[in-house]
């Protein structure tokens, strides 16, 4: 049964695996302690909805706002890269006891798991991911999911928890994902403005879609924003997962959004297999080649990524690498895994197939990506 509304999402037939994404700004206050009362309330909806039959993941953030009070640290913690990793270290403990706390008192295990960007990006270690995940579903725990900010560095880390939601929903092979915002979800417009549109339903994360978002985060807390939710959205939607935004400000927030059909539901736009949607969702790519007009058609057709229709490299990266692929005005068109280095592609851009074993020195492959590698964006 496909997911159409929100209510879909409390319903076990629909959506019978849901995650879950808390912010910092809805777990803790301005000073940085836990929001306690709200965040009982929350875990007694989570309970709600296990003891109906579906299966919850959590995806938290609060650990850095927790940590930070805690050592005193100013900016929340977010003065510096050590002030982070730091803030993280002390106050994931804190987060960890918070949820196997709240949920405990509703019968529930709670278990803790912590990611890098490179833990999802890598297929080996993604696959571990979802094993695991799969297993502590099975078990009837509840997975506490957060980016391990102890140890990602700025070139190895989401950001925001939004993204990471999104893939972990991917791995546990989810059906739907719900993102806790301070506001009742996508507007077409800033939603201070009088005339501001809530849109409760949204098919394909387009240009004019991206135009509404807010690119910051209100609270000053977290490191997301609207943009970082729509993007999420693209991630979940092209995986077959439907997303929602809602407001995640009052007691019961689950209840109170998709009981009464307040905020965003973003609909699957297609279903990829399991490879293509790991490689549609990845966030580190290595380089990017430009492709003619003509070349970008034939991908939007289904066709693989040949050499002659290759006309700027940027980059240096090697076979297997991820990498994106631009149409001549810089829109994305697609992404995949590379079948030559960079340094070999630059040699046979432009070039057709026959010419191509002179110029490299041996017998060619059959594309530069094959379209089994490559997903359209």
């Amino acid at each position: 049964m496909p997911i159409e509304s929100l209510a879909d999402l409390a319903n076990p037939a629909t959506a019978p695996r849901l995650v879950l994404k808390v912010g910092s700004s809805l777990l803790c206050g301005r000073d940085g302690t836990p929001n306690r009362d709200w965040l009982a309330t929350l875990a007694q909806e989570i309970a709600k909805a296990q003891a109906g039959g579906q299966k919850v993941i959590v995806v938290s953030s609060g650990a850095i706002a927790l940590g930070a009070a805690k050592l005193g640290l100013a900016k929340g913690g977010r003065g510096s890269l050590a002030d982070a990793q730091a803030a993280a270290a002390v106050g994931q403990i804190a987060l960890a006891g918070l949820w196997s706390e709240l949920l405990g008192t509703h019968g529930l295990t709670a278990a803790q798991l912590l990611l890098t960007l490179e833990d999802l990006e890598d297929r080996r270690r993604y696959l571990n991911a979802a094993a695991t995940l799969g297993r502590l579903l099975g078990a009837g725990a509840v997975p506490v999911i957060n980016e391990n900010d102890s140890v990602a560095t700025q070139e190895i880390r989401f950001g925001d928890n939004d993204r990471l939601a999104a893939r972990v929903a991917q791995a546990a092979q989810a059906d739907a994902v719900v993102l806790l915002s301070d506001v009742d979800g996508l507007y077409d417009r800033d939603p201070k403005h009088p005339e501001a549109t809530l849109l409760p339903r949204v098919e394909g994360v387009t240009e004019a879609v991206h135009a509404m978002a807010s690119p910051t985060s209100g609270s000053g807390l977290g490191s997301g924003g609207m943009t970082s939710k729509l993007q999420a959205a693209e991630i979940a939607t092209r995986a077959g997962i439907a997303l929602a935004i809602i407001n995640g400000t009052h007691e019961r927030p689950l209840g109170r959004a998709l009981g009464n059909d307040i905020g965003t539901v973003f609909t699957p736009t297609r279903r990829d297999r399991a490879r293509k949607a790991w490689l549609g969702g990845r966030q580190r790519l290595k380089g990017t080649l430009v492709v003619d007009p003509g070349c970008a058609g034939a991908l939007r057709k289904g066709g693989s990524l040949l050499a002659s229709g290759i006309t700027e490299v940027d980059g240096h990266f090697e076979r297997g690498d991820p990498i994106g692929v631009r149409d001549p005005d810089g829109k994305a068109v697609a992404q995949g895994l590379a079948e030559y280095d960079s340094d070999e592609i630059e040699q046979i851009k432009g070039r057709r197939s026959e010419e191509h074993a002179a110029l490299l020195g041996y017998a060619p492959r059959s594309a530069v990506v094959h379209r089994d590698q490559l997903v359209l964006l």
